[in-house]
């Protein structure tokens, strides 16, 4: 089939991807550029943490999350192999800790997963400084004891979105960069000059189909990168605290991801200084080493969600809808991607047959 994939971000490039290795003709529409420069996907740090997630979110969270972490290698040794780019990922767990002030954070942490997760919580390890010093070394002088999470992970989302740029443009996919789709419908992308027909349309545009999906808002995620040469860091990191929950995930040649915001807010301009000194203050909490680390980028976007904050998937003859992955789009895109391929394969189907 003749497919059109609106909107260029992690969903979209994966739907891509993969509806090309079943044979189809895929032409992607973005209002950006292939190296993904305007996606909320660029804006993360692209933890895979269920148990982490599941604390404040429905249990559907964590199941998807469980099926991503056996879904990425599979599919990044997939990736590396037709690319030849190599994707940085950790699949060895998450340490959380926190300062003995906020220790009742992390107590408080640990009973919401035992309320959320119980059958699953044999995977929650209570650790002392000793086992703290086996797993993350440079953190055992700061803290006496934390909680690790065997089944959490990591990926480098920049190589990731590369890799499948490489990989649909090797497989024939092809691109319509700095195109705004005006509005869509079923078999039909309206452009501003012009609209092109084909036989399924995938609106994967993230805050894009505002219009067309009542209830989708913007959320507001603010992230700093920092290349900190004193700190060796192999796993995420997740530091608990009342205010909030800064998270540190580990990159290639000692370079970090920072985050913690959560803001109700649609604006795109740049980090606040109030929200980059918070960030910055709370990471040097963590590690001493951080002092005389370099900040390499700040950035902020607004992720996609739906009312409760779940993605949504419809469909109808000719138009797939994906979207609303929240704050979760590493951790839920391959369930959904997957359903809705299902989903696709099945209208197709339904429609041969009638």
């Amino acid at each position: 089939m003749n497919i059109a994939v609106a909107g260029a971000g992690l969903l979209g490039r994966l739907l891509a991807w993969k509806l090309l290795q079943l044979g189809h003709r895929v032409s992607l529409f973005d209002r950006g550029s292939r190296a993904g420069e305007l996606s909320a996907a660029r804006v993360a740090a692209s933890m895979l943490a269920p148990y982490s997630e599941v604390a404040s979110a429905e249990r559907q969270v964590f199941d998807w999350g469980l099926m991503a972490l056996r879904w990425w290698p599979e599919q990044i040794t997939l990736l590396e192999q037709q690319t030849g780019q190599s994707i940085s990922y950790g699949m060895d767990g998450s340490v959380v800790v926190a300062h003995d002030l906020d220790k009742s954070s992390l107590r408080h942490f640990e009973q919401q997963l035992q309320a959320k997760v119980p059958d699953h919580c044999d995977r929650v390890e209570r650790i002392d400084r000793m086992r703290l010093r086996d797993l993350e070394p440079e953190l055992a002088e700061r803290y006496s004891s934390g909680l690790f999470l065997a089944d959490e992970g990591y990926l480098d989302n920049g190589a990731l979105l590369a890799a499948l740029e490489a990989a649909i443009t090797k497989l024939g996919g092809k691109w319509f960069e700095y195109s705004e789709v005006v509005s869509l419908a079923p078999k039909r992308i309206i452009l501003s000059n012009e609209t092109l027909a084909f036989d399924w349309v995938v609106d994967s545009r993230g805050l894009g189909a505002k219009a067309q999906l009542p209830g989708l808002r913007g959320v507001r995620g603010e992230v700093l990168w920092v290349h900190a040469p004193e700190v060796n860091l192999q796993r995420p990191v997740r530091l608990m605290h009342p205010r909030y929950k800064l998270y540190i995930s580990p990159r290639p040649n000692n370079r970090y991801v920072i985050g913690a915001t959560e803001i109700e807010s649609e604006a795109m301009q740049p980090v606040t200084v109030r929200s980059t000194l918070e960030l910055m203050s709370a990471l040097y909490s963590v590690h001493s080493g951080f002092a005389e680390a370099n900040l390499l980028h700040a950035f902020a976007h607004c992720r996609p969600a739906m009312p409760d904050n779940l993605p949504v998937l419809n469909c109808e003859a000719g138009l797939l809808t994906v979207n609303g992955l929240y704050r979760h789009g590493y951790l839920l895109s391959p369930q959904l991607a997957e359903n809705a391929l299902a989903m696709l394969a099945e209208q197709t189907e339904n429609s041969v047959t009638v």
